[in-house]
């Protein structure tokens, strides 16, 4: 079972963990988030398969300073009044990726943007310490009520991390608002913590509501990665001039005529291969082949994730809302 530490005890065991690559359940002033490392692959697949039944939804990123953030995200003056006058706070602001970012990219599940927020006490911190932002959802399994005591994250996920940290009920309770910056409108993706009024009295600009607009985040689209070749799944044989992802140390047909190979993982951890899924899917598609052949993939454990995007992948694209 996982160990609960009070805050003001916990930084150097949550630092340790963090550094490892494993997760930690921290408080944060919304409810408390399931953190791991937004820099490493391995980290951020350990926060879905503690969640369970996961998704390769979009991750935030919390960060600990402007300068961080700038680091990853490109901030217009709207986005960066918002920041000034919300961070540290429960506003997640939704902004173009800058080239060459550190984030993996599972966190912002192959998109061009990312979500950063600022949070405040330990989380700030801890982010602080490390050096590096955290991917940090609800610390709940997927599906149930976020949490906002220690002890509701011990109940649901103690048997899956090492460490929950002590922080006292969290003050919002609820989780962030979520707002897209896009050219000078703004759109509320999920209200939260920052109400919308709050939010154009701070930008002097109307808060426009998803609606039925297309859904922008990743999990909601039918076709969400689309690379540019056509993705083909459960292949048992590769033809002539296609690229191959394969799993596992068992090839399919054919596969030493493959264009190119990329091997999510020979041995077949499925949480490596989902650390691998869009760098080498990416890799792939600048081969500059016709089709991608994707070889079976399980479907237990984080395999369900790896397998609900690869088929998002192949959806026809035309099926992209």
């Amino acid at each position: 079972m996982a160990e609960v530490k009070p805050a003001d005890q916990a930084l150097d065991a949550a630092l340790a963990l963090l550094a490892a690559g494993e997760v930690v359940a921290i408080p944060t002033e919304t409810v408390y988030g399931l953190a791991g490392d937004a820099t490493s692959g391995q980290a951020v697949a350990r926060i879905f398969e503690a969640k369970g039944r996961p998704r390769f939804n979009p991750l935030i990123a919390h960060v600990a300073s402007m300068a961080m953030a700038e680091n990853f995200a490109l901030f217009d003056p709207l986005s960066a009044r918002l920041a000034e006058k919300f961070w540290p706070g429960p506003l997640t602001l939704v902004l173009p990726l800058r080239e060459a970012f550190g984030i993996h990219p599972l966190v912002t599940a192959g998109l061009d943007t990312i979500a950063l927020r600022m949070p405040r006490g330990f989380a700030s911190g801890l982010i602080e310490a490390l050096g590096r932002p955290l991917a940090a959802p609800s610390a709940n399994r997927s599906g149930r009520v976020s949490a906002t005591t220690a002890a509701a994250v011990a109940e649901d996920l103690g048997d899956r991390i090492r460490l929950v940290v002590d922080g006292g009920p969290t003050p919002v309770g609820v989780e962030s608002t979520i707002l897209k910056v896009d050219g000078g409108k703004l759109r509320l993706l999920r209200p939260g913590g920052v109400t919308a009024e709050e939010i154009e009295q701070a930008a002097g600009v109307t808060v426009e509501r998803a609606g039925d607009a297309p859904i922008e985040a990743p999990g909601m689209m039918t076709s969400h990665y689309a690379p540019g070749a056509a993705v083909r799944l459960d292949a048992r044989e590769v033809y002539d001039g296609e690229a191959l992802l394969a799993f596992g140390p068992v090839r399919a047909s054919g596969a030493g005529n493959a264009a190119a190979v990329q091997n999510l993982s020979e041995g077949g951890d499925l949480r490596e291969a989902a650390a691998n899924l869009f760098s080498f899917l990416k890799h792939l598609d600048r081969s500059s082949v016709a089709t991608i052949a994707v070889e079976p993939i399980p479907f237990d454990g984080l395999g369900e994730a790896i397998n609900d995007r690869l088929r998002r992948a192949a959806a026809p694209r035309d099926a992209m809302t």
